[in-house]
């Protein structure tokens, strides 16, 4: 075995073990409760879908279609777009000072959405690209929701057992997704490094900006509502693009594309979130 087969090992174990262990602890700290109170707001949630689903979808193949970008490139921005969902929504919200009840809610609905949604409509949108929707569907349904609804079942029925394993669980999630952006970001070095300065990386650039914008459009007036759907829309669930992009796209620049995305997303809104939160506004509760 190669120095490079060794690592993308690595990489891979490190990535799947991250993943479901990321999803587990998710499940171990919420409550059903948490998770549908802010989901009464029928108005909310469906701007929330169709923000996620349908407009940053949209956008990003309007951006394919203005950018002239390579083939792998195009499939990458595709998949981040229709990957909604992610657990560093939470994380900005706070320091948005946002409603992190709808917060937690929108993450949850957005991320389930998402395993469901995204074998469906990636065929449709990669069109003269072979993409195995069942392989996607059994994948993200093995490494994130079943995780997510175990760690759910365990909290609802040994509260303080959930308690115990939540931050082991976060701990392992968080490291092994480290390891494998670190080692990924390695072994892709030099496509990684040829993206900085393209039209590839000026496309993801205004991808993340015209995916805040529409966040902050549907969000209305109140700015503990508005923090979260800006941010919730711009934060893409980079887990989830990377679970389809290295199981269907692993050997093409797919994948070294996702990785910037999966860190240049969250290096850009967690500063834009504090800016949120230091503008003094006040979350106001969800609506019921």
């Amino acid at each position: 075995m190669t120095a490079n087969e060794f690592l993308s090992l690595v990489s891979g174990v490190s990535g799947l073990l991250g993943i479901v262990a990321s999803m587990a602890g998710m499940g171990l700290g919420l409550t059903l409760a948490q998770i549908t109170a802010p989901l009464k707001n029928g108005r909310l949630v469906v701007l929330m879908l169709l923000a996620n689903f349908v407009l940053v979808p949209l956008f990003a193949f309007a951006i394919t279609r203005i950018i002239p970008l390579d083939e792998a490139l195009k499939i990458g921005l595709i998949i981040v777009a229709c990957s909604a969902g992610a657990p560093f929504l939470v994380l900005e919200a706070r320091g948005a000072k946002a409603n992190m009840g709808v917060a937690v809610g929108m993450m949850t609905l957005l991320m389930v959405v998402t395993v469901f949604f995204l074998p469906l409509v990636l065929p449709l949108l990669l069109t003269g690209v072979e993409v195995d929707a069942g392989s996607i569907a059994k994948s993200l349904i093995v490494l994130m929701l079943i995780p997510l609804i175990l760690g759910l079942l365990v909290k609802s029925n040994s509260p303080e057992t959930a308690q115990h394993w939540m931050p082991v669980m976060n701990k392992i999630g968080s490291l092994g997704i480290m390891i494998l952006l670190v080692v990924g970001l390695g072994l892709n070095i030099s496509s990684v490094l040829s993206l900085i300065g393209t039209s590839g990386f000026l496309a993801l650039l205004i991808f993340i900006a015209g995916s805040l914008l529409i966040g902050f459009a549907i969000g209305g007036r109140d700015p503990g509502i508005r923090n979260v759907t800006g941010l919730g829309t711009a934060q893409r669930n980079v887990t989830a693009a990377l679970v389809v992009a290295l199981g269907n796209f692993g050997d093409t620049n797919t994948t070294p594309f996702v990785l910037v995305a999966a860190i240049l997303i969250p290096l850009i809104l967690l500063p834009t979130a504090r800016w949120l939160g230091s503008r003094g506004e006040t979350a106001a509760p969800a609506k019921a």
